[in-house]
């Protein structure tokens, strides 16, 4: 491939060719001559001129290369003591029946399918057969509560939904349907069918739009490839805003197939015939990217995993499936990590796996902390790679290239910038921060393939979100530095949205829904440092004069209507009813102060504070530790 140096060279100095060549590694109906097109830029478009189909590239072109008997996807679920594997022909040949069976339910061209789906191999055949017609799908988490979906329903307005009977979370089995259903009725877009995977563990009653998915498959002629242009959409993913809908991240064909396939061997190493395990949910973007498309892109083999990292049953399951598989490369959360760590400090559940073929882990979805990554590293021997990305750009910003040449480690950084990246750090004013200093993270546009050209339906909200702080600039949202040698170092967002177990949500969303609790005055939501989950929230929350309610007694209330609201996933357990919120004169909250101090730092007290004695009335209550540990 070249050095590191001379491919991030040519990729800023001639992306277009760069990118052409990369470019080769995917099967095209029409092979593309140009790679960027910004004559409507700010919105710039990859292989303007370029036809494919993904799911051909992801199945079809290995099955006609002759690796159909190769394992494509392996589904492992110790929650319901089950496995499977595919073979490339197989899950082919699955995909072409299910894209058939949409096809017959009215879905073409640029319609949309919202899936909601545990983590079972249909959730990721349901994504391919979207692919496979042209149609475009949303993924949707299925630990999210029915307001939720609801919203996404409404923005996405898709023809058909996909789900499944139930879900199961560690030793609870979660009835999916009644969610749908409630979803629907709160939605103002009514999809015309849902299709329903129906699994032993809880059967769902179907009502007169439901249709079960193994009917569906039983009467549909298989569906060939339709090629799409390069800049079409393959689906939207949906993330948290500070307040109000959610984005609907658009990702395209063309730019996404061509980065993700050029991602998996110059970033993880893993081409042909290869195992990569990532331990994530397809409902986030890792799942889409590194579970679902960018292995089947490489022709490798990838591992569905339907678990937690502990207690099912216990905290070596991720050496299990690495053993089992001869898993090379594993991608996963810190926290996963760091809740093994808790079940089994010493590591000696590693011992008894032959984890021989595992040669890398990556983590990425929050900072990863030095402890873990050296408790990580002294534990597998092997390098761990901390990595940098978000649901808008797809595929990795930072990381240590390890299929071209791998850097020295420094733990608390990511490393350097891939390729296509122009990484820089902005002080307010928008001149560049000194080496060291911290300040905005930004990216020079275009942005390289792969990372999304708009949001769906809101080219506006595109600009005012991630292109208006900085004219030539994506904005990150995280603050952080690059050292002399040109490490980037995250250190955390610059808004209000946290990050539990790599969970990007929203404190403003969270806030929202403490706020309709008729005994609340007012309320705020803060991320403190969790050493298990990197952050979790934390409510505060001022209640009405008169209000002659026990306040453990509010507070159980507003823990479980943040859960129906927004999901288990937001996992706010403690909410504290205090006298005061901290504000400046002006009366905006002080926040980042409380956050400080919660997390036992020497936080200043801003000059601008209306009332100091309302701080030092709250240190107690901030400082204390909950006791929540899961």
């Amino acid at each position: 491939m070249g050095t590191y140096e001379d491919l991030f060279r040519s990729s800023t100095e001639d992306p277009e060719g760069f990118w052409l060549r990369a470019a080769e590694g995917i099967d095209w109906d029409v092979a593309p001559q140009r790679a960027l097109d910004s004559s409507g830029a700010p919105f710039h478009r990859w292989f303007p001129d370029g036809r494919l189909n993904v799911c051909f590239n992801a199945l079809d072109r290995h099955v006609e290369a002759g690796l159909g008997d190769q394992p494509a996807l392996v589904h492992d679920s110790p929650v319901t003591g089950t496995r499977r594997t595919y073979t490339y022909a197989q899950l082919r040949d699955e995909v072409a029946a299910f894209a058939g069976g949409l096809s017959r339910l009215g879905v073409g061209h640029g319609d949309r399918v919202v899936i909601y789906m545990p983590m079972i191999p249909e959730a990721a055949i349901a994504m391919l057969a979207c692919a496979r017609i042209g149609a475009i799908h949303s993924v949707v988490f299925g630990g999210f509560a029915p307001p939720e979906l609801a919203v996404r329903i409404d923005d996405a307005a898709p023809k058909v939904v996909v789900t499944a009977s139930c879900g199961i979370e560690g030793k609870r089995v979660i009835p999916y349907k009644p969610l749908l259903d409630r979803a629907i009725e709160l939605a103002g877009h009514r999809p015309e069918k849902c299709v329903i995977v129906q699994r032993p563990q809880e059967r769902a009653e179907l009502g007169p739009d439901d249709l079960d998915w193994a009917d569906v498959v039983a009467t549909a002629t298989p569906a060939g490839c339709v090629p799409v242009a390069a800049t079409d959409p393959l689906y939207i993913l949906y993330t948290s805003g500070t307040t109000g809908k959610p984005k609907g991240v658009v990702r395209d064909c063309g730019g996404y197939a061509v980065a993700l396939h050029w991602s998996m061997g110059a970033v993880y190493d893993i081409g042909r015939g290869e195992t990569m395990f990532t331990g994530s949910d397809v409902g986030w973007v890792v799942g889409h990217s590194y579970i679902v498309y960018g292995p089947l892109l490489a022709g490798a083999t990838t591992v569905l995993y339907e678990g937690k990292p502990v207690g099912t049953p216990d905290a070596g399951q991720f050496w299990r499936v690495a053993a089992e598989y001869g898993v090379k490369t594993m991608f996963t959360a810190p926290t996963a990590f760091r809740a093994i760590r808790k079940e089994d400090p010493k590591g000696a559940l590693a011992a008894e796996y032959d984890l021989s073929r595992l040669r890398c882990l990556f983590l990425a979805g929050e900072r990863l902390d030095p402890e873990t990554y050296h408790w990580a590293s002294a534990l597998l021997g092997i390098p761990v790679i901390d990595h940098w990305w978000q649901t808008e750009t797809g595929w990795p910003i930072v990381a240590n290239p390890v299929g071209i040449e791998a850097a020295p480690v420094k733990p608390g950084s990511p490393t350097r910038p891939l390729p296509g990246w122009d990484v820089r750090v902005l002080d307010p004013s928008g001149q560049p921060a000194p080496p060291g200093v911290d300040g905005a993270i930004v990216v020079k546009l275009p942005l390289p393939p792969g990372a999304l050209p708009t949001l769906w339906n809101d080219d506006e909200r595109f600009i005012g979100s991630y292109l208006s702080a900085f004219d030539g600039y994506y904005l990150t949202g995280d603050s952080g530095h690059i050292d002399a040698d040109g490490y980037v170092f995250v250190m955390g967002r610059t808004d209000d949205v946290i990050n539990v177990a790599g969970h990007r949500l929203s404190t403003g969303s969270m806030e929202e829904v403490l706020a309709t609790h008729p005994d609340v005055a007012e309320c705020a939501v803060i991320g403190v440092a969790d050493p298990l989950k990197g952050q979790i929230p934390r409510g505060l929350v001022v209640l009405k004069a008169g209000a002659v309610r026990e306040p453990a007694e509010v507070e159980a209330e507003l823990v479980q209507l943040v859960r129906e609201q927004i999901g288990a996933v937001a996992s706010l357990k403690d909410v504290a009813v205090v006298p005061a919120l901290p504000k400046t004169r002006s009366g905006k909250i002080l926040r980042k102060t409380m956050r400080g101090i919660a997390d036992g730092l020497d936080e200043p007290i801003p000059s601008t504070v209306d009332d100091p004695n309302v701080i030092e009335d709250l240190r107690p209550v901030l400082r204390r530790d909950p006791g929540h540990g899961s």
